[in-house]
Parts: C-alpha cells; sequence; structure tokens
C-alpha cells in the first residue's frame, strides 16, 4: 500500500466501509505486492499526485493491482482519488453573469417543484442530477446566446473588456456549473418548519403572518448551516468522509468539462445522454401510461378479491401494502429519487443490512396486524392518522383548549387516540435505530471520528482535494459563528412572536440536542450513505421539557432535528465544492442566497397547494397525484408527543414500548461486535445495526413496489460490476446512475405540469389493462 493511501486510510474502527467480505480476507496479503506498484509519495505533491493521471483516462497506474489488472474500488482512497478529478485552474472565472442567472433561475425553479412533489403519494425529491442538467444546458445556451470577447462564432465576438468578459467571459466553466448547483440545492432542501404551517392550516385552522412565517423558516435553516460550517473541519476535509451518494454528481461534473478532447469522454458523454434521453422517454409508461408497471405482481394478478393478498404483495398505490416481491419498472422509485440512498452508489454492506430490516419489516407489520397486536385489525393496515376506539379518524381538537394544550376533562371524554399497528412498527424500529446509532458510532467510527477531529486541530489533514483547495481564501470560522448568531437570535423572536408556546430555555437545549448529534449524523452519512434520524428522540425530549403542548414540540422538533438535518445537507455540499475545488467563499455565499431563497418560495407554494386540495390531503389514501400522508404523521406525532406524551408512552402506557426501544437499541450492535472480535474474518463489522434497525419500518407507508427490484439491482452494481467488472464500474456505474436519475426528474417535472395536476388541472390517461381503475396492480382496494 503507497504512503498516500496509508496516510489517509482510517486506522482503526470501522474503516473497511466499502469492502465486501471477501475483498477483506484477502487486502493485507496484496497490500505488499500493491506496494511494488504504487510507488512512495506525498500528498503535498502536485508533482507526484499528477503522476497517477486523471479519471478519464482509461488506464492509469494507480487503478491497477500487483496483478497488472484493474482491481476493484474498495477504500475511501479509491473514491476519493481513482473517482474523483484532482484537476483544477484557479484562473478560472467564477463570478459571473452566468452564474449568478443560472442558480437565481434554478433556485426559484427547484424550490417551486420540491413543495410540489412535498405533497405527492410518494415523497419525490428535487435530484441534484436533475438541477445538474438543467444548468449545463441553460450554461451552454448563454455561452452561445450571449456576445463576449472569445466567443466561438466570430461574429459574436466583442471587445475585451470587464463588462463583456462579466457576460460571457467563453466556455461554460465547471466552477459556474458547481456554484449554480450548490445554490439550487440548497433552496430545494424542504424546511421542516413548512409541515408545521401545514398542519397548523390543515388540522388546527390557524395561520401566522406571512413575515412571521418566513423569519421562521429562516432561522430554523440557517441554523444548521451555522453549526455545520463550525464542523466542517472534521465532517468534510478528511478523507474518510468520502459521501458516496455524490460520486454520481461529481462524475457527471467531470464528464461534461474535463477532458472533452478525450477518445474515452467522448465515449462516456455519448453513454450518458442515451441513458438520459431513452429513460426519460420510458418514464412516461409507468408514470403516466401503463402504471401497473410501478408494480406488477404476479400474486396480485392471481388474487384480486384478497385483502391478504393486497396486504403483502400490493405496494403500487401508497399505503395499499407491502409489496413482496412485485417487480417495478418505474425508475422513480427503483432509483435513488434524489435521496440520500440508491443501489447504483450506496456501499454494498449498507444496502445489504436495509434489505434484511426490509424483510424483518414485512414480517413484523403482517405478523402484528394478524394476530391484532395493538388492536391493528380496527384500522387500515397501514396509515398515519390518529383514530378513536371504533377505527374512525381521532378529531384532536375535541380534547385541546383555545391555545391549543391538553384538556384534561375533554380528554377523558373522548378516550386516548389509537395508532394503525404498522405505524407503531415504525416507531419503534426508528426508536431501535437511535440507540443503536449511538452504540454503533461509538465502538465502529469513535476512533475514525476523533482521528479526524485531532488532525483537523493541529492541521494535520492530508487529504488531497483539501490539499489543493489550499490556493483559495477559507471562509474564517466566525462567518459561520455569525451564522449561528443570528439564526438563533431570529429564531428566539419568532418563537414568542409567533406563539409557539416553546419558552427560551427549551429552545436553548434544542440547539444543544443540535449540536450533539450534528458530527454523528453527518459523520455516518459521509462514511456508510447511512442518515439517523433523531427525528423521535426530540419529539420525545420536547415532549418531557414542555409537556400537553403539540405546538411547542413541534417547534422543539424543528430546531432540534431539522438543525441536524440541515447541517447534513451543508456538509455535503461543502464537500461537493471540495472535490470540484469550488472556491470556499463561493460555496459560502451560494448556500446562504439559495436557503433565502428556497424558504420563500417554498411557503408560497405550500399556501397555494393546502388551499386548492384540502379535503384531499386529509384523506387516508389521498390520489395518485396528491397526498397528505406526511403531515398526516407530522400532526398525529405532534399531538401523541405534544399533547399526550405521558399519557401515550409512560413505561406502564399503551405505547411505552416505543421509548423504551431507544434503550434496547443501545444494545443491537453489541453481539456483532463482539462476534468480530472471535471471528474477524466473518463480517461481522458489516452489519449496520441502525440501518437494519430503522428499515423494520419502512414498509408501513408510501409506494412500496421497488423494494425487491432496487436489492436485485445492488448485487448487480455494488458486488458483481465492483467485483468482477471494476474498469466498467469505474467509468460508467455513477455515470449511469446520473444518466437515469436526471432523465427521470425532467419527465416528472414535466408530466407533472403537462397532465399531473402541478399546473392546476389533472388529464387522466384512458383506463386499460394495464391503467386500471383502483389499485395500478390489480389488488383488492381496502380502503
Amino acid at each position: 500500500m503507497s504512503e498516500v493511501e496509508a496516510n489517509v486510510l482510517p486506522k482503526a474502527g470501522h474503516q473497511d466501509s466499502f469492502r465486501s467480505d471477501d475483498e477483506k480476507s484477502s487486502v493485507k496479503d496484496k497490500e505488499e505486492a500493491d506496494a511494488k506498484v504504487h510507488p512512495k509519495t506525498s500528498i503535498a505533491s502536485d508533482e507526484d499526485l499528477a503522476q497517477y493521471g486523471d479519471v478519464y483516462e482509461d488506464v492509469r497506474q494507480i487503478d491497477l493491482g500487483a496483478d497488472g489488472k484493474e482491481r476493484a474500488i474498495v477504500s475511501d482512497f479509491d473514491w476519493a482519488v481513482r473517482l474523483c478529478s484532482l484537476e483544477d485552474d484557479p484562473t478560472q472565472r467564477v463570478w459571473t453573469f452566468r452564474l449568478w442567472f443560472i442558480s437565481v433561475g434554478l433556485s426559484c425553479f427547484g424550490a417551486v417543484l420540491s413543495q410540489i412533489f412535498a405533497f405527492r403519494p410518494q415523497t419525490v425529491y428535487v435530484s441534484q442530477l436533475f438541477l445538474q442538467t438543467l444548468g449545463y444546458v441553460l450554461g451552454k445556451v448563454l455561452e452561445y446566446a450571449i456576445p463576449g470577447p472569445n466567443h466561438a462564432i466570430p461574429s459574436m465576438r466583442t471587445a475585451d473588456n470587464v463588462f463583456w468578459r462579466f457576460l460571457n467571459h467563453g466556455p461554460f466553466n465547471i466552477k459556474e456549473h458547481t456554484g449554480s448547483l450548490i445554490m439550487s440545492a440548497a433552496a430545494v432542501h424542504g424546511a421542516l418548519a413548512i409541515q408545521i404551517f401545514v398542519v397548523d392550516d390543515l388540522f388546527y385552522n390557524r395561520h401566522l403572518n406571512h413575515a412571521n412565517a418566513i423569519f421562521t423558516l429562516l432561522g430554523s435553516q440557517l441554523l444548521g448551516y451555522g453549526l455545520g460550517g463550525l464542523m466542517r473541519s472534521f465532517l468534510v476535509y478528511p478523507t474518510c468522509c468520502v459521501y458516496p451518494n455524490v460520486m454520481p454528481t461529481i462524475q457527471m461534473f467531470d464528464v461534461l468539462h474535463r477532458g472533452q478532447d478525450n477518445f474515452l469522454q467522448k465515449k462516456r458523454l455519448k453513454f450518458f445522454w442515451v441513458l438520459f434521453v431513452g429513460i426519460f422517454i420510458w418514464e412516461w409508461f409507468p408514470e403516466y401510461i401503463a402504471p401497473t408497471l410501478t408494480g406488477v405482481s404476479i400474486f396480485c394478478l392471481a388474487r384480486q378479491k384478497s385483502p391478504w393478498v393486497t396486504r403483502i404483495f400490493g405496494g403500487a398505490a401508497g399505503n395499499e401494502g407491502l409489496g413482496l416481491f412485485s417487480l417495478c419498472f418505474d425508475w422513480q422509485y427503483v432509483g435513488s429519487g434524489g435521496s440520500a440512498y440508491g443501489a447504483l452508489f450506496q456501499p454494498l454492506q449498507t444496502q445489504l443490512s436495509s434489505y434484511f430490516g426490509m424483510a424483518l419489516s414485512a414480517i413484523i407489520i403482517s405478523a402484528c396486524y394478524a394476530n391484532n397486536v395493538f388492536n391493528a385489525q380496527k384500522f387500515p393496515f397501514l396509515s398515519q392518522l390518529l383514530f378513536n376506539e371504533t377505527g374512525e379518524t381521532y378529531d384532536q381538537t375535541l380534547i385541546l383548549n383555545d391555545d391549543y394544550t391538553l384538556n384534561a376533562t375533554k380528554l377523558e371524554q373522548q378516550g386516548l387516540p389509537w395508532f394503525a399497528g404498522s405505524y407503531v412498527v415504525y416507531k419503534i424500529a426508528t426508536s431501535l435505530s437511535l440507540g443503536a446509532t449511538v452504540t454503533h458510532m461509538a465502538i465502529w467510527n469513535g476512533k475514525q471520528i476523533w482521528t479526524a477531529i485531532k488532525e483537523a486541530m493541529n492541521g494535520s489533514i492530508k487529504d488531497p482535494h483539501y490539499m489543493k483547495m489550499k490556493v483559495y481564501k477559507e471562509v474564517p470560522w466566525w462567518w459561520y459563528a455569525g451564522y449561528l448568531v443570528a439564526s438563533i437570535v431570529m429564531s428566539l423572536v419568532t418563537c414568542y412572536t409567533g406563539h409557539s408556546q416553546l419558552p427560551w430555555w427549551a429552545f436553548i437545549v434544542a440547539i444543544i440536542f443540535a449540536a450533539v448529534f450534528l458530527p454523528i449524523i453527518a459523520f455516518l452519512y459521509a462514511v456508510l450513505c447511512f442518515i439517523p434520524s433523531t427525528d423521535d428522540i426530540a419529539k420525545m425530549l420536547g415532549s418531557a421539557l414542555v409537556p400537553g403542548s403539540p405546538h411547542a414540540n413541534m417547534y422543539f422538533t424543528m430546531y432540534a432535528y431539522n438543525s441536524t438535518e440541515q447541517g447534513r445537507s451543508f456538509t455535503r455540499d461543502l464537500k461537493i465544492g471540495q472535490y470540484v475545488k469550488l472556491p470556499p467563499r463561493v460555496t459560502f455565499t451560494m448556500q446562504t442566497v439559495g436557503a433565502v431563497i428556497g424558504a420563500l418560495l417554498n411557503y408560497l407554494i405550500m399556501a397555494i397547494i393546502v388551499s386548492e386540495n384540502r379535503e384531499i390531503l386529509l384523506s387516508v389514501q389521498g390520489t395518485n397525484v396528491w397526498s397528505g400522508a406526511t403531515y398526516q404523521s407530522y400532526n398525529s406525532d405532534a399531538v401523541a408527543w405534544g399533547a399526550l406524551g405521558k399519557e401515550l408512552y409512560s413505561p406502564t402506557s399503551r405505547y411505552g414500548i416505543i421509548p423504551m426501544s431507544i434503550l434496547i437499541g443501545l444494545a443491537i450492535p453489541i453481539p456483532f461486535w463482539i462476534m468480530h472480535r472471535k471471528f474477524p474474518k466473518w463480517g461481522f463489522d458489516q452489519v449496520i445495526t441502525p440501518m437494519i434497525a430503522v428499515q423494520i419500518g419502512v414498509l408501513s407507508t408510501g409506494i412500496t413496489s421497488s423494494a425487491f427490484m432496487t436489492f436485485l439491482l445492488c448485487l448487480v452494481s455494488q458486488y458483481w460490476l465492483r467485483k468482477y467488472h471494476p474498469r466498467w464500474f469505474r467509468k460508467y456505474n455513477f455515470l449511469m446512475s446520473a444518466a437515469l436519475d436526471g432523465g427521470t426528474e425532467v419527465m416528472i417535472f414535466i408530466w407533472s405540469f403537462a397532465v399531473g395536476g402541478a399546473g392546476g388541472k389533472v388529464v387522466n390517461f384512458p383506463n386499460w389493462a394495464l391503467n386500471p381503475t383502483g389499485n395500478p396492480d390489480h389488488c383488492m382496494r381496502l380502503t
């Protein structure tokens, strides 16, 4: 192993994050042989790093093993240097008209689209790859449409002065493109405050004034940015912080902007656009013409009148069933959908842990309903609503005072609400996962993150991309500290002027909570592409601090949980800037402006959708266009935790097992750690216990028909291709993910506004065999 790799790879802990078991068993034997092939080199030397060549070259010394054949992508060093280009030109222009025009335009567009998608039956994310594609197209259009001193068309050339260079200095470059992506990505990252405003409107008929709502949004968004910025030295700069889900984005930048005269690069570019156009055309079938392709279930086709067949094998419609063994041909659900999880880029052991958890989910949810655990048979098989004893929807306003606090007398008259059995399983799973996350982090990644912190403190970070970034001015720490202070002040003011019922001291506890959990959340995300959720524990803590108040609980959760989510997304985008070599102060500016634009437009679109689709958003199953499941779930949690925390979740109460599951979760990783100590070659260290735990509840909501297909895709991509075809995997795997996700997102946008109802009118495709009335997979309709 070269000195470069020795300096970069983590020295202890869960260090083989991207290795399969058989790769790990032989890696030590190969290190000495590989050291003969890979020369000793200093990470700080551009000349030494240049010997490796760039990612678009066909054969490089760094890609070969001792046997002269290309070796698999295994270590974090492989991901950082073999998949991401080290090329940089510090003289490239960044502050241009094109940067601002595209960035602001995409931010507005993306914020509107993301808010529309938040009300779909299955939440669809506005993918960075989608924004990246649009940014590139716009950049090339402006490159040719605006005159400039270096224009490719002679008749469009102008005088070489500051004005014309600002408008169009020449070819649209990678740094303009990256800056526009980072701003628009900040704008589309959903704010939890929006959910509070929707719940207030739908369930309480309560509205904030516009100014208070907007400043609440801004304060809650920027708070996480401040925390993330202060922690960037150990959550972004080290090599071990790979952020696997950004690899398709990085490789797309490389193929669009680097090595344009290279034959292989031209081939990869053609591969990208063929897939992009192909999936755009195909997606019209499962999404509009033939929805049955979203979930082809042989079992449902054979038994169309069986409720149990629907519950177990149906999954092509929201809250329909568990979707077991359905064949999904809709990349919107099979692909990443813009989220952090995707079969083509998520590490193998993280995905295998996920699918094992899904298998447990199907067994446990079915057993719970069949045995009437938690009175499950009185309520829908899958639902996020609150119910009364008879199975009717629970009206929480009947147990609250005029100020939305709990009225004990009214509660005694109405009785306690119930959850659907599947939703109880989901909540138990998230609690188990949270406990498992803490222990997993301590025993597998504790030394790794401590090493990263020490290197950050003593300035000894040796990451090759970080070293290349030293040519640019860094963002001073006090800029982020100012972010944090300003957002805290803004949030405190809106808490009181908006009558949130959250006292100042509880707000401070929420900030401390976010500061403690952000390093854990972001580090596991960066290393394993797994996002632990602190949502439920935030609600539990909020309930204990301010009992009897759903509104105080929602606001506490927003500042405690949403801040970790914003901080996590912030560090991810900082890593993109580091991989591409975007000047840090450009990244800072883009993220700030994007967050402001997103807050304003998210609020506007939310208000319009809620106003025009109120009854649909309050229904159990919604429609194939609009659904309020996410907001119903959030409201249920606010009432259950905020108003009824003691009555529902105390140790002897009906759902006491849910908070107790956090303590149980703390013990889950320990047996695997002990077994790994005794049998180090058996792969017990590859089991991601928090992922298994959280996936136990994953089939309790939404469209579930894609699970089996993503499992098959994972085996093909992350095992077969990565191990047996490493060269193809390095050149095309992540680019394929980018093309398929990007083409799908473009199609979904056009479909949504053309015929899907986002433009105000739904145009249904005529019913036929693959577009039936009722559930798309021909299962019996249960709700």
